[in-house]
């Protein structure tokens, strides 16, 4: 099997990205158009046996462009395996695989996010459409489903078809098959290096400053920001002079609603909090599927950052500042999410 070629880090964008954006948006208008055509077909003066003609020819047409679809779709994926086994597919410095991230990852999402967490997105146009931009959000709900709903939101939804490369916790990749799956999705580890390095490159690069504390937190502090650390992904985007787009997930919280912590366990097993819920472990695997809550995703203003001097990430005051700003925006949309919505199942 030959290899995957690995595309220098910091040549031109090779399109990937857009390309698959904009396919899915082709597609859906495709669809559109096909059903309003088949729609027409009657016609008041045509007589009973004209309309039937019509609508035979009609159900004619959609057969033969359901099964049009179904050959491509076939040959599509054929040729999606032949690349695989023979290794012509491209990845980049930190292992992301934009191919199977858009044909194969994006599509076992995509049912969690559409159908199960019935995602809304707001504000999503306030990613910029070319560039790098720093998204910062808030991160609950014992397992990160969040973050990963997040690059759905951003890779189905951003007219540009931009892709989110999301900053992960060390755990992440000591995991197996999770760290493959993490670096094949476009994640990294969340250090300032691979940040910069993202950022400098173009990407839009996601990070979530709470971390464990956050996504470990118990239920009853739900919805209340836990402390965003010293502000590091601050300094990044201002030496890279990228913008910072605050993000607020609602939804997440209560899908593992965790009333317990095992911390002996959770020390014997090497992680930094073993959660109890109402129905984990008492059900066993059953306890692990997440409640169907109703998710919504926020993203909020751009923050610019290019507007400072030289020198300004060394500042610890402007850190502060900054990192406090962009906190009490998450959590004052967070409680205004939270006012608005009608059930957390509906």
């Amino acid at each position: 099997m030959a290899d995957a070629k690995v595309i220098p880090f910091g040549s031109p964008d090779d399109g990937h990205e857009r390309r698959g954006g904009y396919q899915r948006h082709e597609a859906r208008g495709e669809r559109h158009l096909r059903t309003g055509n088949t729609g027409t077909g009657g016609s008041d003066s045509g007589g009973d046996g004209h309309d039937a003609a019509s609508g035979g020819g009609a159900e004619a047409q959609d057969a033969a462009q359901a099964e049009g679809g179904w050959e491509r779709k076939a040959a599509q994926a054929l040729a999606f395996l032949r690349r695989r086994v023979t290794g012509e597919y491209e990845v980049d410095d930190f292992g992301y695989d934009p191919e199977l991230t858009d044909q194969v990852l994006m599509s076992l999402l995509r049912p969690m996010y559409e159908k199960y967490f019935r995602v809304e997105v707001r504000g999503v146009e306030n990613i910029p459409d070319e560039g790098s931009a720093l998204i910062v959000s808030n991160h609950s709900g014992t397992l990160p489903l969040d973050g990963l709903m997040m690059q759905v939101a951003v890779h189905d939804n951003h007219p540009a078809g931009r892709h989110l490369r999301l900053l992960a916790a060390d755990l992440v990749f000591m995991l197996p098959v999770v760290n493959a799956l993490a670096r094949k999705a476009g994640h990294t580890l969340a250090c300032s290096e691979d940040a910069s390095a993202l950022l400098a490159r173009g990407e839009v690069v996601g990070v979530m400053p709470e971390g464990f504390k956050g996504l470990g937190k118990p239920f009853s502090e739900r919805y209340k920001l836990q402390r965003f650390g010293r502000g590091g992904f601050v300094s990044t985007a201002l030496r890279a002079g990228a913008p910072i787009v605050p993000c607020s997930v609602v939804g997440a919280e209560e899908i593992f609603p965790m009333v317990g912590n095992a911390k002996t366990l959770a020390r014997l097993l090497g992680f930094p909090y073993f959660p109890v819920t109402p129905t984990f472990p008492w059900l066993g695997p059953l306890g692990a599927l997440p409640l169907p809550t109703k998710w919504t995703i926020q993203f909020g203003e751009p923050i610019p950052t290019d507007g400072y001097p030289a020198g300004s990430a060394e500042d610890p005051m402007l850190m502060f500042n900054l990192t406090d700003q962009i906190r009490e925006t998450i959590q004052h949309t967070l409680y205004k999410l939270l006012v608005q919505r009608r059930s957390v199942f509906f």
